[in-house]
């Protein structure tokens, strides 16, 4: 039978049997241990490793860039040799050594690069070209010098040009694979007839002609050249001396002082305008059509112009000129590429704005001129409309013709223009000049007072129906609006010369907004525009009544009471057309306005204040308007201030309790529905809108009635905090009760001070410091026995 020890015996045995387990892995550990130290790869010292071989530095210059500049050096300084030769050192020598060596010289060079190109050395045939080309210039110069010396040498120079020009040509022709010559040859063909014309002495005119002739034939060379050096040589040209041609011919014709002068400057002018669209009708590139056309446009009114203002009386300059740009639209029916008549078209644009811009003085002054009445209102009415309109300004001169231009300006876009993509801007165009001709017109034929706010006024009216129909686009809508809107305040302005004429204005544009308003489309505009004036009509009636500015104030009122009235009765059809927040502003502007008036009046400030209030009170009731009660608050508020200031109360008590009063009812209100609303937003502003005043004015109080109050007062509000467990009354209330009765003790305590010894302060301050050890001893203490606690627990 097996032996079964028993349970000690057993349980020693097993432990013997895992201490020797244990004690056989710690020594297998060590082993492996041992090892892995073994077979672990000892470092090993590094290799110097060989360098990378750099790059050679490259180059910054290319091979051929070096030759072209080594060889543009020594044509330069071969350049410069022969001309210090030429002109320095030329009497050394006789005529005949003279003529051998610049002879030999010039054909030897121009002959060099025959053979530098059969070894197809074309860079440096180039360089000796030009050197060559220079050379025949001293050719030209000793030649002078030597042969012709009485010769004038403008002219001289204009024929050696001419021959240079075709010489060089002809040997660029004949070394065909030179690209210098031609391009130079072009160059010096630039100085001929402009040089020609003032050797001959023939004025401005002849030397003008010359310098659109060479631009005429530049021209004609840059549009069928090939070479890329002859067409930019050849542009170049043909901008550089037409513009100084056009320049010339422009200030020729501005200055032309009879018919014909003016018709030699004209035929300047027609050249020019002939060689620009000359150029758009022939270019390639779109671009060139899109500058020269317009240019040849301008160029050809310029040139009418000019003959028209010589022949009319003076003041007639836009006129003739806006003629001139209204007949080029003629051009138009003719058969012409785009490019060209579209250029004429804004030719044509261009000088019909410039006249409607002549114009804009004349319109500021009769917009803007009215405005002075506001420092002078019920002055009596002007003599005519013109003394309407200059009250601090002085009249531009020849108005009459300067209004012709927005007149016929508005009848060409009216008219003429057709296209579905311009007709609407057009109209809307037409729509301003003819409004601003309306608006200036009985100013110019200085009609009478009365007539010229008539015609104003039927203005105004015929563009607020534009605005408020239904047929018009939106732009133009919106443009008919904006002059409704601006002449209806300078026809607002013009009538204050006059009180019976101000009333009648004002209530006429009050009606005729508050008519338009009913249209959808224009009631975000008329509506406030209406209310505005009904504004301004008031102040105009108090004014006539001969009210004081605090009673007008009155008056004022009913206009934020229709406004709130119109967005209370129409709120739902005035919030789609987006009238509703204008209407609502301007009503604000209208009682701010109404306080401004009575703020020298403290009474009748805070009846305006209170009644403001009414009114955002009624406002607020409308659930889309509910912060508008804060503003009605603060204006009852305010209103009560003012009325207790006007009656000369000091106590603060009377201007804190109005607003605790409401403030703790608002916030129980707001308890009840949230009970999770903390005490201090509920209550915390208005139990400090009381006791913070009360406890300053307390504090500097000498009587005993107030501070009573005051501590009888905030211990109800500290109990009521403790009995509700509210923070803010237990702890603003606690506040004041403790402050308060600090300040009723305070002269017991002085008092108690002084009648201490001098060593109880040191005695106190002991006894503190000692308390503070014994608690800090005891929390040391305390943190030993954790620790101990700790010790024996592990």
């Amino acid at each position: 039978m097996t032996h079964v020890p028993p349970p000690a015996e057993e349980l020693r045995l097993l432990d013997a049997e895992l201490w020797q387990l244990d004690s056989r892995r710690a020594q297998l550990l060590a082993r492996r241990a041992w090892l892995v130290a073994a077979l672990r790869p000892a470092p090993q010292t590094p290799v110097a490793q060989t360098p990378t071989p750099v790059a050679p530095p490259r180059p910054e210059a290319t091979a051929p860039r070096v030759q072209n500049v080594l060889l543009l050096l020594g044509g330069v300084l071969l350049t410069i040799a022969a001309m210090v030769f030429t002109l320095v050192s030329w009497g050394r020598l006789g005529i005949v050594g003279r003529s051998l060596v610049l002879g030999v010289v010039t054909l030897a060079v121009l002959a060099a690069p025959v053979p530098l190109l059969r070894r197809a050395l074309r860079s440096t045939a180039e360089s000796v070209a030009g050197l060559g080309l220079a050379l025949t210039v001293l050719d030209a110069y000793a030649l002078h010098e030597t042969g012709f010396p009485g010769a004038d040498g403008t002219a001289y120079a204009a024929v050696a040009a001419a021959v240079l020009a075709g010489f060089w040509t002809a040997y660029g022709r004949g070394l065909d694979a030179l690209r210098l010559p031609v391009p130079a040859a072009l160059a010096a063909a630039q100085l001929p007839l402009i040089l020609w014309a003032v050797a001959a002495s023939a004025g401005p005119y002849g030397i003008t002609a010359a310098l659109l002739v060479t631009a005429g034939l530049d021209t004609v060379v840059a549009l069928r050249a090939t070479a890329p050096a002859v067409r930019y040589v050849a542009t170049v040209g043909a901008y550089g001396l037409g513009v100084s041609g056009v320049s010339a011919a422009g200030w020729l014709s501005w200055t032309a002082t009879g018919p014909s002068a003016a018709a030699r400057a004209a035929a300047l002018l027609i050249l020019a305008a002939a060689i620009a669209l000359g150029a758009a009708w022939q270019a390639r590139q779109p671009a060139v059509a899109t500058v020269t056309a317009p240019v040849g446009g301008l160029l050809l009114v310029s040139a009418g112009g000019g003959l028209l203002r010589a022949a009319l009386p003076g003041g007639w300059t836009v006129p003739a000129y806006l003629v001139c740009g209204v007949a080029l639209l003629a051009a138009l029916r003719g058969r012409l590429p785009e490019p060209v008549r579209s250029g004429l078209v804004r030719a044509s644009s261009a000088v019909q704005l410039a006249a409607s811009a002549c114009a804009l003085p004349l319109v500021a002054v009769a917009l803007l001129g009215p405005v002075g009445w506001a420092a002078r209102p019920w002055s009596g009415g002007p003599s005519d409309a013109r003394a309407g309109v200059t009250v601090d300004v002085p009249w531009p001169a020849h108005s009459a013709q300067l209004l012709i231009a927005p007149a016929v300006v508005a009848g060409v876009l009216t008219l003429l223009v057709r296209a579905e993509a311009w007709r609407q801007r057009a109209l809307s165009g037409a729509l301003v000049l003819a409004w601003a001709t309306a608006l200036a017109l009985p100013a110019v034929l200085e009609l009478p007072y009365s007539a010229s706010l008539l015609v104003q006024g039927v203005t105004t009216a015929a563009a607020l129906a534009a605005a408020a129909s239904g047929r018009p686009s939106p732009p133009l809508r919106l443009t008919a609006t904006v002059l409704a809107l601006v002449g209806s305040l300078g026809l607002a302005f013009l009538a204050l010369a006059d009180e019976i004429a101000t009333l009648t204005v004002l209530s006429a544009l009050t009606l005729l907004f508050a008519a338009a308003s009913w249209r959808p489309a224009a009631a975000p505009v008329t509506a406030p525009a209406a209310l505005a004036h009904a504004a301004a009509l008031a102040c105009a009636t108090g004014a006539t009544a001969g009210w004081p500015p605090q009673h007008t104030a009155l008056l004022v009122l009913a206009v934020p009471v229709a406004a709130a009235l119109l967005a209370a009765r129409l709120g739902a059809w005035l919030g789609e057309n987006g009238a509703t927040v204008p209407i609502e502003v301007t009503g604000i502007a209208a009682g701010l306005l109404a306080m401004g008036l009575a703020v020298t009046d403290p009474p009748m400030l805070a009846l305006v204040l209170a009644l403001n209030g009414v009114i955002a009170t009624a406002t607020a009731v409308r659930p889309d308007r509910r912060p508008v009660g804060y503003a009605a608050a603060v204006l009852f508020v305010l209103a009560t201030w003012v009325r207790l200031a006007s009656w000369d109360v000091g106590a603060p008590e009377a201007y804190t309790l109005p607003v605790t009063v409401p403030a703790l009812c608002v916030g129980a209100w707001r308890r009840h529905r949230d009970p999770l609303t903390s005490s201090w937003t509920a209550y915390g502003p208005g139990l400090a809108a009381t006791l913070l005043p009360s406890l300053a004015a307390a504090w500097d109080d000498q009587h005993w009635p107030r501070p009573l109050l005051l501590g009888t007062a905030a211990l109800l509000v500290t109990l009521s905090g403790a009995r509700h467990r509210l923070k803010a009354p237990l702890v603003l209330g606690g506040t004041a009760l403790v402050l308060d009765a600090l300040h009723e003790l305070a002269p017991y305590l002085v008092q108690v001070a002084d009648a201490l010894p001098r060593w109880v302060p040191p005695a106190l301050a002991g006894l503190l410091l000692l308390a503070l050890g014994a608690t800090y001893e005891q929390r040391i203490r305390d943190v030993r026995r954790v620790r101990e606690v700790l010790g024996r627990m592990n």
